[in-house]
């Protein structure tokens, strides 16, 4: 499942547990969650509470800016 969170600007520790229980029950499933387009505010909070380390969650590297 791709979460697409380019048009997030606001997210707090619930959301994060929210993506937690997804990405278990997806797991169940043999399925992952991929987190795309995560603004840097957004991206930060991911990887202060370790939601991209859990299994089944990957966090998208940034698309680089085009010059």
């Amino acid at each position: 499942m791709i979460i697409d969170l380019s048009e997030l600007v606001f997210a707090d520790t619930s959301l994060m547990l929210d993506f937690a229980m997804l990405a278990r029950r997806l797991r169940a499933q043999d399925r992952a969650i991929r987190l795309r387009g995560a603004q840097p505010q957004i991206r930060t909070l991911i990887e202060i509470v370790g939601l991209h380390r859990l299994p089944g969650v990957r966090l998208e590297d940034p698309t680089p800016a085009v010059a």
